[in-house]
């Protein structure tokens, strides 16, 4: 039994001009977007450990820590170790949260498990 062999049928392909198609331009960086669109949060946790110890971080301070946890994120960090002069908080890079907080001189006594990064803020 021999089985017939078809000819293949060339299909035509159809070419569409790029030239009519209008180019975008992208006013922003995706680093500013990105800023701008999601900011940091404070945990429920993170939010009491702070007032308990009395850490306060100024305007400068969390302006630089987003900065961070994006360069952080973008190097495929998740969770972080944030090293202030008066503080040590843990971070989460992609829900863009702190976890907790606690006091420097607290932190020197502590292990730090389960981060995969360190981001120092020396303001």
């Amino acid at each position: 039994m021999v089985d017939r062999l078809h000819p293949l049928h060339q299909q035509s392909m159809q070419y569409h001009s790029v030239r009519n198609q209008p180019r975008t331009t992208e006013k922003n960086t995706f680093k500013e977007v990105l800023a701008q669109t999601e900011d940091l949060q404070f945990s429920k946790h993170a939010q009491t450990r702070m007032k308990q110890r009395g850490i306060a971080l100024s305007l400068e301070q969390v302006n630089l820590l987003n900065e961070k946890m994006v360069e952080a994120k973008s190097k495929g960090v998740t969770e972080s170790l944030v090293l202030t002069k008066d503080a040590a908080l843990i971070v989460n890079t992609h829900k863009r949260t702190v976890i907790t907080a606690m006091s420097r001189g607290e932190a020197d006594a502590h292990i730090f498990t389960n981060i995969n990064g360190t981001i120092l803020l020396n303001k």
